[in-house]
């Protein structure tokens, strides 16, 4: 298509301006993409700052805090006695919070901290809601502590200034083992059942901006306040798509299937740190902190003041940031701008064929084809991660969010470009350039259609590339003048070079390179606008491209990607600041005494294989071992272990007291059966009861957890069909730290345990014939 749309004498500037132009949008959306400066402790009384919540981070947020922990309470008194400083009124809710999930049941008691600030002449209540336990791997200084933090130098912000709504603080408990806290809250507490605009505060890495990345349905009242109120808004409504999508959840899941509305914000960078011991303050990122501290204050201080009901719509909108200004529209705009995109297409295939550049069939042959380089661009990218799991396995633990993953994300997008590449110099010969560059924009604008459909909020992201790379090819064609028609072309990549390379960089942050063929189709698509400018590059059309282009440029690709794999390698090696993972447990049958190391590590590191050193899991509790386990034998502990007593039965339902054990804050039911309803209940709270599909495992498949369990223990009810005549069910009682094994060493530096949740604990278990 180019070499008769382009009368272009020297094609070497011209592709070197385009390439520079592509470049310079790129880099500025990332720039116009970071988050803000910290402002110290002494910046106005009225403005939110880092500084000072970091203050609040030193008292609370410097070990783990998991539900029922003695730092949680300690964490908790600390939240309270400022907020009531703070002349809120402040209550503690204590209750169990119920989770199902497939062939599990998730019960824990959680002390949610619910403080109020009543409004002058409210029109509804607005609920700021993050969570203040963490996870037990780290002290949760991000996750979610750095809400938290927030929350209260929001409090001081705001001073004695009136506000029309009820405002409500809620710090829950209990989120990082199954929104628990949340959960309990909206199901009992009076405030729960009543509704109202949740703005619920997340984290999942360290750093980076904050994202409005989820709202509930209907949003259009609510992304057009945040878009108004919030000085630097971050997120798209390509995320709240994708994040409906996704199993994954938060607060936010359980409160907006309450009633509430509202809009859910993380950051989400250096996402190897997350639930790890490096989510600390040492790595946290002021200017995230500021960041979520800045939208908080804003919102709160508009939505205090608004007429609530009046920000109820019947629709969502389409919104993101391009250019640095958020842009949004109604959600009935998507399938026209889809279609327009589809259209546009459309017209310049059939102008290319006026024009004699491309035939009908070929251009079917370039969109059919194009498939390939999209589809090989996720495979090579998912073999890329595989190729680095089998040479360092540690990754594997990782999830694919490496410490140091920039040499890797460079290699997936040259094997997106070798796949472009070598797709389009394959059948430029024979189908010609035209053909392959306007069938290849079937990709984005039908993924675009498609998204209409399914993803209203995500058409954008791929119509819109589509419509501006078809209509810079119809003004290509239609100019005068091999300036105007480069600068046509170039320009309708842009909106694609803002878009798509943003999107894939987004996947990286939050999937990782397990999920690197995600952003390696987003990159592919990119790829796909851009053929003309490639075309620039090339010799003529009709000519056979030399041994150099044929056979060098893809050599010359591949042996680029190999080397920064390599490089990727070499520099994401651990040290003391980018630690290695490992899991390591112990366990003890209480009756027998017999103990044993545990570790679900690929390849256990030297100080791991001190403890394990074989395959041999014959001498572990019943229902204990899940996956492959490294074992090694330990000695004995001074532990009584859990109990559990038959209450009561009726027919296959059966009443248990549970009682955990001196020191220990959990404890696990695994039984040989699956169970179809379990309920929870303890002295001075409702019990709860949920329904149980599906099993966790071929064997032992029915599990009930019960975090936080008090000393006086809880009861338990299952339901296991087909067990009248009994079952076997194993107790796992779980303390958190292994220094009371007699012969463990603390880890050395640069060994962090792995995020497996029964990774660093003493399991003591009995096994009972229920």
């Amino acid at each position: 298509m180019t070499e008769k749309l382009f009368d272009v004498p020297r094609r070497v500037p011209a592709a070197v301006t385009a390439l520079l132009v592509l470049v310079a949008v790129v880099v500025l959306t990332a720039l116009a993409n970071s988050t803000m400066q910290p402002l110290p402790a002494s910046a106005p009384a009225g403005e939110f700052s880092a500084g000072r919540a970091m203050r609040h981070l030193e008292r609370f947020a410097t070990e783990p805090r998991p539900i029922g922990s003695p730092a949680g309470a300690r964490a908790r008194d600390y939240l309270v006695k400022e907020l009531r400083a703070a002349g809120l009124d402040v209550r503690v809710q204590r209750a169990v919070g119920a989770n199902p999930s497939t062939g599990l049941a998730s019960f824990g008691q959680v002390h949610n901290i619910v403080a109020t600030r009543p409004g002058g002449d409210p029109t509804g209540t607005v609920v700021i809601a993050a969570h203040y336990d963490s996870a037990a791997m780290g002290p949760g200084a991000s996750d979610d502590a750095a809400a938290v933090a927030a929350m209260l130098e929001t409090v001081r912000a705001l001073g004695d200034a009136e506000l029309r709504n009820d405002l409500v603080f809620l710090m829950t408990d209990g989120e990082e083992d199954g929104v628990l806290g949340a959960e309990a809250f909206v199901r009992e507490h009076p405030l729960g059942r009543a509704g109202g605009v949740l703005l619920n505060w997340e984290a999942r890495g360290v750093s980076g901006p904050s994202l409005m990345f989820e709202t509930s349905r209907d949003n259009a009242g609510l992304v057009e306040t945040f878009a108004d109120a919030v000085p630097h808004p971050r997120g798209d409504s390509m995320m709240v798509e994708l994040y409906r999508l996704l199993p994954n959840n938060t607060d936010f899941t359980p409160m907006t299937e309450a009633g509430f509305s509202g809009m859910n914000f993380a950051y989400i960078q250096d996402s190897s740190r997350y639930h790890t011991a490096d989510d600390s303050l040492a790595f946290l990122n002021r200017g995230s902190l500021q960041h979520h501290g800045t939208n908080m204050l804003a919102l709160a201080r508009v939505l205090g003041g608004a007429d609530l009901p009046a920000l109820a719509a019947g629709h969502d909108v389409t919104y993101f940031r391009i250019f640095g200004f958020l842009i949004t529209y109604p959600n009935a705009l998507v399938w026209p701008l889809a279609g327009l995109a589809v259209a546009a297409v459309a017209a310049l295939a059939l102008l290319a064929r006026r024009r004699g550049l491309a035939s009908l069939p070929r251009t079917a042959v370039g969109a059919l084809s194009g498939v390939v380089p999209v589809a090989l661009s996720a495979v090579l990218a998912q073999g890329l991660w595989e190729v680095l799991v089998a040479v360092r396995s540690d990754y594997y633990g990782m999830g694919g969010l490496l410490h140091r993953p920039e040499a890797f994300r460079a290699a997936v997008a040259v094997l997106v470009a070798l796949a472009v590449l070598g797709w389009y110099l394959a059948l430029r010969r024979r189908v010609g350039p035209a053909a392959l560059a306007i069938g290849a924009l079937a990709w984005p604008a039908l993924v675009g259609a498609v998204c209409a459909q399914i993803a209203p909020g995500a058409s954008f992201m791929f119509a819109l590339p589509a419509l501006a790379a078809a209509l810079g090819g119809l003004g290509a064609l239609l100019l005068r003048g091999a300036v105007w028609r480069v600068a046509s072309i170039t320009a309708g990549a842009v909106v694609a070079a803002a878009l798509l390379p943003a999107l894939a960089l987004t996947a990286f942050d939050g999937m990782g390179l397990a999920l690197g063929g995600v952003s390696a189709v987003t990159l592919a698509l990119f790829g796909l606008t851009a053929l003309p400018l490639v075309e620039l590059w090339l010799p003529e059309p009709g000519a056979r491209l030399g041994r150099p282009v044929a056979v060098g440029v893809p050599a010359a690709a591949a042996g680029l990607a190999v080397a920064l794999a390599a490089g990727g390698l070499a520099v994401d090696d651990f040290d003391v600041a980018n630690p290695r993972r490992t899991h390591l447990a112990y366990v003890m049958d209480a009756e027998t005494r017999v103990a044993g190391w545990v570790s679900g590590d690929l390849d256990p590191p030297a100080w791991t294989r001190r403890y394990v050193s074989g395959r041999d899991t014959a001498f572990l509790p019943p229902g204990y071992a899940r996956g492959e386990l490294w074992t090694g034998r330990a000695p004995a502990v001074d532990a009584r272990g859990p109990r559990v007593t038959v209450l009561s039965r009726d027919g296959d339902t059966y009443r248990l007291k549970v009682v955990a054990g001196k020191g220990a804050r959990s404890i696990t039911l695994r039984t040989e059966r699956p169970i179809t309803e379990a309920g929870a209940g303890v002295a001075g709270a409702r019990p709860v009861t949920v329904p149980v599909t599906g099993t966790r495992a071929k064997t032992w498949p029915g599990e009930v957890r019960f975090r936080g369990l008090p000393e006086s223990g809880a009861e338990i009810t299952l339901r296991v069909p087909g067990a009248e005549a009994g079952f076997r069910l194993t107790a796992i009682s779980e303390t958190d730290g292994l220094s009371s094994v007699p012969g463990f060493a603390p880890r050395p530096p640069g060994l962090i345990p792995a995020t497996r949740e029964d990774g660093g604990i003493v399991a003591i278990t009995r096994t009972y014939r229920i």
